[in-house]
């Protein structure tokens, strides 16, 4: 697409996020599940999390305007989309199509990644390697999930920890160091069976089973000691391979899935938690929307000077683990704004989940002997 030399760099130019509106508190699920907002908050920091009335696509595509209005590019001049994510709305055609159409990047490549959690971050190399190349000449990266149809809200191991949500990235090619310096890419394969999705997938397609009824196996003991591991090496690796060390490190932007992974992260990556960005109690685990929803926060708050170096670990199923060690460029503040909103929404967060799964549909609840969503 560029007939010029590649650049040596990708700088991210333009940063934006878009949250659902409707909140479910640690108290509402104690209405639903045997709980409280204590049980949650001391295990995960979780105070809340976002459940969205609109499907991934729309999430996405205002993510994605606010980003472009935030470098100041029009989206037609886009010559890539990466669109990380594990919730697809379709799985054919993929996300990413619908977004090219939606900002009118006619001929655009357009493609999904999926390593869960880490899935914006592994976007985030692929894209930048395809700049640096020469492939292409700019991207928008997003990071966006929609985890609330496929949760089982009878779980609560689960129920509690995740959220909606979405962000995304533009970035541009540079002559100077910005943007993706290193970066460690990994997956515990071997372990793959401690996270997994049961209902979602090829397997459950035309058998009798309604695709999107979900049953969660979740080792909640092993995901969090491989995901300290993970994250934590990861840094370890990323920072060597560009001769630095945590004390160069500005500000530590991680996956948000637990508080205590994020700390125990922090402690043996020896970064301060001063020095870490933390909104978990927030969001919760929105997935592969939860480091750039962090990094547009981070930016929104002031924690992102000009030229400060920022360290993002992540993990996710599968189970995949990276570290991707960035350089901020210049400018902190957006070029523009844009116009997209979601439509409005007067609907609760219980009243969305029970459209999600009403009893009549969702096995795992018959199982429990009683439909939690009854007293709505």
């Amino acid at each position: 697409m560029s007939a010029s030399a590649p650049a040596s760099h990708a700088a991210i130019t333009g940063w934006g996020k878009c949250l659902p509106p409707a909140v479910l508190s640690n108290r509402d699920l104690s209405t639903i599940l045997d709980t409280s907002d204590e049980w949650i908050l001391t295990r995960t920091g979780i105070r809340e999390r976002r459940i969205s009335h609109v499907g991934l696509g729309e999430l996405a595509w205002v993510a994605a305007a606010r980003a472009l209005a935030c470098a100041g590019i029009d989206g037609s001049r886009i010559e890539l989309i990466v669109f990380g994510s594990c919730s697809y709305d379709d799985q054919v055609p993929n996300m990413a199509s619908g977004i090219q159409m939606r900002i009118g990047a006619r001929g655009a490549a357009a493609y999904d990644i999926n390593t869960a959690c880490t899935s914006f971050l592994y976007g985030l190399s692929t894209a930048t390697a395809l700049i640096r190349t020469g492939v292409v000449r700019n991207a928008l990266v997003i990071g966006a999930e929609l985890i609330s149809p496929f949760m089982d809200w009878s779980d609560r191991d689960v129920a509690v920890l995740f959220g909606d949500g979405a962000a995304a990235v533009v970035l541009e090619g540079s002559g100077s160091a910005q943007g993706l310096l290193a970066e460690k890419l990994g997956c515990y394969g071997e372990a793959r069976e401690i996270l997994r999705v049961h209902g979602m997938g090829g397997r459950y397609a035309n058998r009798g089973t309604l695709y999107g009824v979900t049953r969660w196996q979740f080792e909640g003991q092993e995901i969090f000691k491989r995901a300290v591991q993970g994250m934590a090496g990861a840094c370890e690796e990323a920072l060597a391979r560009a001769g630095l060390s945590t004390a160069d490190v500005e500000l530590l932007v991680p996956h948000q899935a637990n508080l205590r992974i994020i700390e125990a992260v922090a402690r043996r990556a020896h970064v301060p938690m001063e020095r870490v960005y933390v909104n978990v109690q927030r969001y919760g685990n929105m997935s592969a929307a939860t480091v750039p929803v962090a990094l547009c926060e981070a930016l929104e708050e002031g924690r992102v000077r000009p030229g400060a170096l920022l360290l993002m670990p992540g993990f996710g199923g599968g189970l995949s683990y990276c570290a991707h060690l960035v350089r901020w460029g210049r400018r902190i503040e957006p070029l523009g704004s844009s116009d997209a909103q979601l439509p409005p929404n007067e609907a609760s967060a219980l009243t969305l989940i029970r459209r999600c799964l009403e009893r009549k549909t969702c096995p795992a609840l018959i199982a429990t002997g009683g439909d939690p969503f009854a007293q709505l």
